[in-house]
């Protein structure tokens, strides 16, 4: 998944944390709720401007800056 066309960072917004499309819900919030025990549709329904391929992208980003974090730290 290209994360980059829904995950956002903005120097003015959240502290310059990756956002959702430019919302003001930060990845590491959607990351959070998932490892709370919150579930998919918990969230979508909670955070009805999110959508299923945001919580994807959540993942995806997370997953490749600790591919990045392995990789710089080799």
């Amino acid at each position: 998944m290209d994360y980059r066309k829904i995950i956002t960072v903005e120097a003015g917004k959240r502290g310059a944390k990756p956002c959702i499309r430019g919302l003001r819900i930060t990845v590491y919030e959607v990351l959070e709720y998932l490892a709370s025990g919150m579930t998919r549709e918990q969230i979508l329904h909670d955070f009805p401007y999110l959508t299923a391929e945001d919580i994807q992208a959540c993942l995806a980003y997370a997953a490749d800056r600790e591919r990045h974090s392995l990789a710089s730290s080799a």
